[in-house]
């Protein structure tokens, strides 16, 4: 039994197609076919069932799977041990954002980083919360940032910051003369949101609950689905509705500013809570601290910026 097989089966399990199962271990399908058979054969177990077209694990697969993922984590953790010993900031730390935090964190983030770990590479991602916190299990990411809730076995979250939700219109809208706005007063609105899998639009319908159903009835909704919340400001911009952002998304310079306007959504729950999260195994703790520190910096810089532009 090698690491090497472990990672095969792992990958299969993922992919459940052998073909996607090969491409993601960089190997060919039969070089993978052939290892987790021997695989099989050693432990005289079936680990898949495979069929026409469709291959899944067994139940008893399932649990030497998940004990094979352990068996990984852990092999990167003597990797990473290694590392620790030349340099904890010197190699590379693998980070990814959701949708709605990555490209208003990152351009502040990145610099940040840089200043506080002169040497550390970074690779950087962005993705649904669901994808990221598969990329985080299985290694490929040392730590994401999210918004909370988030649980996972063996993951460990720290907040960072918080953030309020603010409520994006035209300046000739009558809701632009008023200080602040209600969940109740976007009901007879045309309310553009993001799509389902992300977060952001689950977190903005907990918090205004009664725009359920004003979504299900909205005809643009099929329009949104799926889309980014820049989308959302340009459609915006093109008098097709109103819509939420948190506030690091409200900058609005290339959206023709001057006849946009932003204001505070008047509702306790609607704001969201920005976290880290990382492996409670992966030992470079000092990096996760940088990266800690320089997010806080990040996102405070973000809104002293935000301020100075109004």
């Amino acid at each position: 039994m090698t690491l090497t097989e472990l990672r095969y089966i792992v990958a299969l399990h993922q992919t459940q197609h052998f073909g996607k199962a090969a491409e993601k271990c960089y190997v060919s399908q039969p070089t993978l076919s052939v290892a987790i058979k021997k695989l099989e054969e050693e432990l005289d177990v079936a680990i898949f069932e495979r069929s026409r077209g469709q291959v899944r694990a067994t139940q008893l697969g399932e649990q030497i799977i998940q004990q094979a993922q352990t068996v990984l984590e852990q092999a990167n953790v003597i990797n990473e041990m290694a590392t620790i010993g030349k340099d904890p900031l010197g190699s590379t730390l693998a980070i990814g954002a959701i949708f709605t935090i990555g490209p208003y964190l990152f351009p502040h983030l990145i610099p940040t980083l840089q200043k506080l770990a002169p040497v550390m590479p970074l690779y950087i991602a962005e993705n649904y919360t669901s994808v990221l916190r598969e990329k985080l299990r299985n290694g490929e990411l040392d730590a994401i940032l999210i918004a909370l809730p988030f649980n996972e076995p063996d993951v460990v979250t720290q907040s960072l910051y918080e953030e309020d939700f603010v409520v994006l219109l035209n300046k000739e809208h009558p809701l632009s003369k008023k200080d602040s706005i209600t969940p109740k007063q976007l009901e007879k609105e045309q309310v553009l949101l993001l799509g389902e899998g992300h977060c952001f639009r689950d977190q903005v319908l907990d918090a205004c609950p009664d725009l359920k159903g004003v979504m299900s009835d909205n005809p643009l909704q099929s329009v949104v689905e799926g889309s980014s919340l820049e989308t959302l400001k340009y459609m915006v911009a093109s008098g097709l509705g109103i819509t939420i952002l948190p506030a690091s998304a409200a900058q609005l310079s290339r959206y023709g500013s001057e006849s946009l306007v932003t204001k505070p959504l008047k509702c306790a729950a609607a704001k969201r809570t920005v976290a880290l999260a990382w492996r409670a195994s992966f030992p470079r703790h000092q990096a996760i601290d940088v990266l800690g520190q320089a997010t806080r910096q990040s996102h405070l810089n973000n809104q002293s910026l935000d301020s100075s532009s109004h």
